[in-house]
């Protein structure tokens, strides 16, 4: 593994550094006044259609597809340094490239399992950045931590499909630009556990489809994010042919989905510290307490050394799986996958929350973005997978080295 960046990365990174200093930065306060104004905390701010625009001119669009044919065709391992600076400014950046959850899981899944009307008709206008999707996979009765727990029923009936049960927290599913949701339920109940589940299409307009309401996540509404909604899908009929590959895979098409997703996730992550880290600085600098400046307590260095050292850790866990998807695999970086999936969100939210004991009140109020990063690393504890979940899986994968 290279440790240095090669030129198209070193290339692009300085041009997403200056479209972040130039455009980003200053439109934070501009989307949080235009989101105020609305008085809806899932309405869609005139101020990110202008930064889509600016991004896509600079050539800084679909940077997450290595799939040359579907986006700018880069490895892993160079798209992880450019996720990490989206992650500086998680609720534009990421969306403003067209590189945010969970339409980069959807796109991936369509481009890989898609058929070729279902590409041409939800895929290409996903790329664009027309419109945006859903992914329906948690449900509010049943501890989705186990995905084969999953109730909702997708019964065959004809040349038709019809979808019955409820889902939450499908990301993606408030943003009133939202137009097909990724759903995943249960085609044959008494086949192999991991067979039992298909992944269908369904067009948010279609009849039986409610959205019930918003879920928040920590009082914040998610929107750059699409939001997370809670959905009832009573006697919902669909065409067949909106089945994603064939009935029984799934689970499989799921666990391909999460994997680029996980590590995405915690590509942001080390961002979001780096920031943290950075505030953290200024203010140690800058705040004055008991006659001396923060940057001269003791307790307060030990902070900023910490999280240096916690994010140069998380960051080399990360490259490193990024290198091994792109040289063995997911299935071969599986282990690694799981390990940053705990690793990193632990980390962010360990950073920002000494950023936030240094600022004080400041720190938890809408005048800093801390809180706001807070609550996204503190969700991405669950979000994927809980700790839980991959920290039992990761202990029986070493265990079975040795048995």
């Amino acid at each position: 593994m290279e440790f240095a960046y090669d030129d198209r990365t070193v290339e692009l990174r300085q041009r997403l550094e200056a479209f972040l200093t130039e455009c980003v930065h200053p439109a934070e306060p501009v989307h949080h006044e235009q989101v105020l104004a609305a008085g809806d905390p899932w309405a869609r701010p005139p101020v990110m259609d202008e930064l889509k625009a600016e991004a896509r001119a600079r050539g800084l669009w679909n940077l997450f597809l290595p799939d040359a044919r579907y986006g700018a065709g880069l490895t892993n391992l160079q798209y992880a340094p450019l996720a990490e600076l989206t992650g500086r400014s998680p609720h534009l950046a990421p969306e403003a490239l067209n590189c945010a959850a969970p339409d980069t899981g959807n796109m991936e899944l369509l481009a890989e399992f898609g058929s070729d009307a279902q590409r041409e008709r939800w895929l290409a206008p996903l790329l664009a950045g027309e419109i945006r999707s859903a992914f329906c996979m948690t449900e509010p009765e049943v501890a989705s931590s186990d995905a084969t727990n999953i109730a909702t029923r997708i019964t065959r009936d004809g040349d038709h499909y019809v979808v019955d049960g409820r889902k939450w927290w499908s990301s993606g599913a408030m943003d009133p630009r939202c137009e097909i949701f990724i759903v995943m339920g249960k085609t044959d109940p008494d086949a192999d556990r991991h067979r039992q589940q298909s992944m269908i299409l369904v067009p948010r307009d279609t009849p039986g489809v409610t959205v019930r309401r918003g879920m928040t996540v920590f009082g914040y509404s998610d929107a750059p994010h699409g939001g997370h909604a809670e959905i009832d899908f009573t006697g919902v009929r669909v065409p067949a042919e909106n089945l994603v590959g064939a009935e029984g895979t799934g689970f499989a098409i799921a666990q391909a989905r999460l994997g680029p997703g996980r590590i995405h996730h915690c590509m942001r992550l080390v961002g979001m510290a780096e920031r943290a880290l950075e505030l953290l600085c200024r203010r140690a600098l800058d705040r004055v307490a008991f006659g001396r400046p923060l940057a001269e307590q003791g307790v307060v260095r030990e902070w900023i050394a910490e999280s240096r050292v916690r994010i140069e850790q998380a960051r080399l866990l990360v490259l490193k799986t990024a290198w091994l998807m792109d040289t063995v695999g997911n299935k071969g970086a599986h282990t690694e996958i799981q390990a940053i999936k705990i690793a990193t969100p632990a980390m962010a939210e360990w950073v920002i929350d000494k950023a936030i004991q240094a600022y004080g009140g400041a720190g938890v109020s809408q005048d800093t973005p801390l809180a706001a990063l807070w609550a996204q690393a503190r969700t991405l504890r669950l979000a994927d997978g809980p700790d839980e979940v991959h920290r039992a899986s990761l202990a029986r994968r070493e265990l079975r080295r040795w048995s």
